[in-house]
């Protein structure tokens, strides 16, 4: 497979909407309440975010 097909495929960029996805619910989910654990719950979806997208993004750069 040449760079150019790896980058194109298709399953890099489901890989980031997913990411995508779980970043704005962890952006919006800090807004829900006061309480700490809406805190914890939307650092812990951030991060798991930033993560998949850290993924998704060196695997398009990748080979």
């Amino acid at each position: 497979m040449s760079s150019m097909e790896n980058a194109n495929a298709e399953g890099h960029y489901k890989i980031l909407v997913v990411a995508i996805a779980i970043g704005l619910f962890g952006c919006f989910f800090r807004f829900v309440g006061d309480a700490a654990i809406y805190s914890w719950v939307s650092n812990i979806a951030i991060v798991v975010g930033t993560i998949i997208a850290l993924k998704g993004v060196f695997a398009i750069l990748g080979k």
